[in-house]
Protein backbone atom coordinates (compact mmCIF):
# COMPACT_ATOMS: atom_id res chain seq x y z
CA UNK A 1 0.00 0.00 0.00
CA UNK A 2 1.45 3.14 -1.01
CA UNK A 3 1.68 6.16 1.74
CA UNK A 4 -0.96 7.95 -0.16
CA UNK A 5 -3.20 5.22 0.13
CA UNK A 6 -2.37 4.51 3.73
CA UNK A 7 -2.98 8.19 5.01
CA UNK A 8 -6.54 8.60 2.75
CA UNK A 9 -7.33 5.18 4.64
CA UNK A 10 -6.60 6.41 8.13
CA UNK A 11 -8.67 9.43 6.96
CA UNK A 12 -11.45 7.45 6.80
CA UNK A 13 -11.16 5.73 9.85
CA UNK A 14 -11.18 9.27 11.73
CA UNK A 15 -13.91 10.47 9.85
CA UNK A 16 -16.31 7.26 10.51
CA UNK A 17 -15.46 7.78 14.50
CA UNK A 18 -16.57 11.22 14.05
CA UNK A 19 -19.21 10.21 12.36
CA UNK A 20 -20.13 7.63 15.24
CA UNK A 21 -20.03 10.14 17.53
CA UNK A 22 -22.64 12.72 15.76
CA UNK A 23 -24.84 10.17 14.71
CA UNK A 24 -24.35 7.84 17.82
CA UNK A 25 -24.98 9.50 20.75
CA UNK A 26 -24.69 8.54 24.09
CA UNK A 27 -27.50 6.00 25.26
CA UNK A 28 -29.48 7.57 27.90
CA UNK A 29 -29.58 6.78 31.69
CA UNK A 30 -32.19 3.95 32.01
CA UNK A 31 -33.89 3.62 35.79
CA UNK A 32 -35.33 0.85 37.33
CA UNK A 33 -37.63 2.90 39.22
CA UNK A 34 -38.61 5.87 37.26
CA UNK A 35 -37.10 8.40 34.25
CA UNK A 36 -34.75 11.34 33.57
CA UNK A 37 -36.50 14.36 32.44
CA UNK A 38 -34.84 15.22 29.42
CA UNK A 39 -33.69 18.91 30.42
CA UNK A 40 -32.55 19.80 33.57
CA UNK A 41 -35.47 22.09 34.91
CA UNK A 42 -35.31 25.32 37.30
CA UNK A 43 -36.99 25.21 40.67
CA UNK A 44 -39.48 28.02 41.34
CA UNK A 45 -38.31 30.43 43.48
CA UNK A 46 -39.45 29.34 47.57
CA UNK A 47 -39.69 30.72 51.00
CA UNK A 48 -40.54 27.71 53.09
CA UNK A 49 -39.56 27.17 56.97
CA UNK A 50 -38.45 23.85 58.46
CA UNK A 51 -38.82 21.92 61.28
CA UNK A 52 -36.30 24.29 63.08
CA UNK A 53 -38.54 26.95 61.74
CA UNK A 54 -35.23 27.81 60.41
CA UNK A 55 -35.51 29.27 56.65
CA UNK A 56 -35.45 26.94 53.30
CA UNK A 57 -35.07 28.41 50.08
CA UNK A 58 -33.40 27.71 46.92
CA UNK A 59 -30.47 27.86 48.37
CA UNK A 60 -31.02 25.40 50.81
CA UNK A 61 -30.65 22.51 48.07
CA UNK A 62 -27.11 23.96 46.50
CA UNK A 63 -23.74 21.55 47.08
CA UNK A 64 -25.65 18.58 47.63
CA UNK A 65 -28.58 16.06 45.93
CA UNK A 66 -32.18 16.58 47.01
CA UNK A 67 -35.08 13.86 47.95
CA UNK A 68 -38.07 15.38 47.37
CA UNK A 69 -41.62 14.02 48.59
CA UNK A 70 -44.66 15.70 49.59
CA UNK A 71 -47.44 14.56 52.23
CA UNK A 72 -49.03 15.58 55.59
CA UNK A 73 -48.43 13.82 59.04
CA UNK A 74 -51.99 13.30 59.06
CA UNK A 75 -51.13 10.99 56.06
CA UNK A 76 -52.72 7.21 57.20
CA UNK A 77 -50.74 5.15 54.96
CA UNK A 78 -48.25 6.45 52.00
CA UNK A 79 -46.66 9.05 54.14
CA UNK A 80 -45.49 7.08 56.89
CA UNK A 81 -44.16 4.06 54.40
CA UNK A 82 -42.47 6.39 52.17
CA UNK A 83 -40.56 7.82 55.01
CA UNK A 84 -40.05 4.59 56.82
CA UNK A 85 -38.58 2.82 53.78
CA UNK A 86 -36.31 6.19 53.14
CA UNK A 87 -34.87 6.44 56.66
CA UNK A 88 -33.95 2.24 55.83
CA UNK A 89 -32.14 3.42 51.88
CA UNK A 90 -31.06 6.78 53.40
CA UNK A 91 -27.63 5.09 54.81
CA UNK A 92 -26.74 4.02 51.18
CA UNK A 93 -27.99 6.69 49.50
CA UNK A 94 -25.20 8.91 51.40
CA UNK A 95 -22.58 6.42 50.41
CA UNK A 96 -23.39 7.26 47.03
CA UNK A 97 -23.18 11.29 47.10
CA UNK A 98 -23.87 14.48 49.85
CA UNK A 99 -27.86 13.55 49.87
CA UNK A 100 -31.07 15.18 51.59
CA UNK A 101 -34.82 14.07 52.28
CA UNK A 102 -37.11 16.58 52.18
CA UNK A 103 -40.62 16.14 53.10
CA UNK A 104 -42.57 18.97 52.11
CA UNK A 105 -45.91 19.38 54.24
CA UNK A 106 -48.56 20.64 51.98
CA UNK A 107 -51.16 20.76 54.82
CA UNK A 108 -49.72 23.98 56.42
CA UNK A 109 -52.64 24.84 58.39
CA UNK A 110 -52.10 21.82 60.80
CA UNK A 111 -48.21 21.01 60.25
CA UNK A 112 -46.69 23.75 62.12
CA UNK A 113 -43.01 23.01 62.71
CA UNK A 114 -43.19 22.19 65.67
CA UNK A 115 -45.51 18.96 64.80
CA UNK A 116 -43.08 18.48 61.31
CA UNK A 117 -40.55 18.30 63.95
CA UNK A 118 -41.71 15.56 65.90
CA UNK A 119 -42.80 13.63 62.90
CA UNK A 120 -39.65 13.65 61.06
CA UNK A 121 -37.65 12.55 63.97
CA UNK A 122 -39.64 9.23 64.37
CA UNK A 123 -37.97 8.23 61.15
CA UNK A 124 -34.66 9.90 61.44
CA UNK A 125 -33.88 13.29 63.12
CA UNK A 126 -31.46 14.17 59.88
CA UNK A 127 -34.72 14.46 57.88
CA UNK A 128 -35.72 17.59 56.68
CA UNK A 129 -39.67 18.83 57.14
CA UNK A 130 -40.60 22.21 55.24
CA UNK A 131 -43.50 23.99 54.66
CA UNK A 132 -45.05 27.76 54.09
CA UNK A 133 -47.84 29.43 52.55
CA UNK A 134 -49.62 27.85 49.79
CA UNK A 135 -48.49 30.50 47.79
CA UNK A 136 -45.00 28.95 47.93
CA UNK A 137 -46.14 25.56 47.86
CA UNK A 138 -48.10 25.54 44.91
CA UNK A 139 -45.10 27.32 42.42
CA UNK A 140 -42.55 24.62 44.41
CA UNK A 141 -44.72 21.16 43.88
CA UNK A 142 -45.72 22.48 40.59
CA UNK A 143 -42.27 22.84 39.67
CA UNK A 144 -41.56 19.53 41.01
CA UNK A 145 -44.22 17.78 39.05
CA UNK A 146 -46.33 16.76 41.94
CA UNK A 147 -49.69 17.16 42.67
CA UNK A 148 -51.96 17.41 45.46
CA UNK A 149 -55.44 18.49 45.98
CA UNK A 150 -57.62 18.61 49.96
CA UNK A 151 -60.41 16.14 50.95
CA UNK A 152 -63.43 16.76 52.15
CA UNK A 153 -64.50 19.56 54.49
CA UNK A 154 -64.16 20.57 58.20
CA UNK A 155 -61.00 19.67 60.56
CA UNK A 156 -61.02 15.59 59.39
CA UNK A 157 -59.96 16.23 56.11
CA UNK A 158 -58.02 14.02 53.65
CA UNK A 159 -55.06 15.68 51.15
CA UNK A 160 -55.01 13.37 47.89
CA UNK A 161 -50.99 13.75 47.06
CA UNK A 162 -48.24 12.10 44.67
CA UNK A 163 -46.40 9.39 45.65
CA UNK A 164 -43.45 9.74 43.62
CA UNK A 165 -40.20 11.27 45.04
CA UNK A 166 -38.24 14.00 43.00
CA UNK A 167 -34.52 13.93 42.76
CA UNK A 168 -33.00 17.75 42.49
CA UNK A 169 -29.39 18.28 41.55
CA UNK A 170 -26.86 19.78 43.74
CA UNK A 171 -27.30 23.32 41.12
CA UNK A 172 -31.12 23.08 42.19
CA UNK A 173 -32.76 21.51 39.25
CA UNK A 174 -35.03 19.03 38.75
CA UNK A 175 -33.30 16.19 37.57
CA UNK A 176 -35.41 12.80 38.02
CA UNK A 177 -38.85 11.12 38.86
CA UNK A 178 -39.14 8.09 40.79
CA UNK A 179 -42.25 6.44 40.15
CA UNK A 180 -43.94 4.24 43.22
CA UNK A 181 -45.53 0.65 41.79
CA UNK A 182 -48.89 -0.60 43.33
CA UNK A 183 -48.39 -4.17 44.72
CA UNK A 184 -51.69 -6.34 45.39
CA UNK A 185 -52.98 -5.34 49.11
CA UNK A 186 -50.25 -2.56 49.64
CA UNK A 187 -49.67 0.74 49.71
CA UNK A 188 -47.83 2.09 46.37
CA UNK A 189 -44.15 2.55 46.99
CA UNK A 190 -41.23 3.10 45.17
CA UNK A 191 -38.40 -0.28 45.85
CA UNK A 192 -35.31 0.80 47.66
CA UNK A 193 -33.29 -1.45 45.86
CA UNK A 194 -34.07 0.01 42.37
CA UNK A 195 -34.01 4.15 43.97
CA UNK A 196 -30.00 2.97 45.22
CA UNK A 197 -29.16 1.70 41.91
CA UNK A 198 -30.91 4.14 40.34
CA UNK A 199 -29.30 7.03 42.44
CA UNK A 200 -26.14 5.43 41.88
CA UNK A 201 -26.60 5.70 37.85
CA UNK A 202 -27.34 9.19 38.23
CA UNK A 203 -24.35 10.08 40.08
CA UNK A 204 -21.89 8.67 38.02
CA UNK A 205 -23.52 10.00 34.70
CA UNK A 206 -24.50 13.25 35.81
CA UNK A 207 -22.53 16.02 34.14
CA UNK A 208 -24.48 19.67 35.05
CA UNK A 209 -24.78 22.41 32.19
Amino acid sequence: MSNKILVIAILLIGLGGLFAVKFNPPKPVELESGFLFPEAFELAPFELVDQQQKPFTNANLKEQWSLFIIGFTYCPDVCPTTLNKLAAAYPELKKIAPIQIVFLSVDPKRDTPEKLLTYVNFFNPEFKAVTGEQTQIFPLTRSLGLTYAMVGEGDNYQVDHSAGYVLVSPQGTRVAVFKPTAALGKAPQVLNDALISDFDRIVKSYKPK
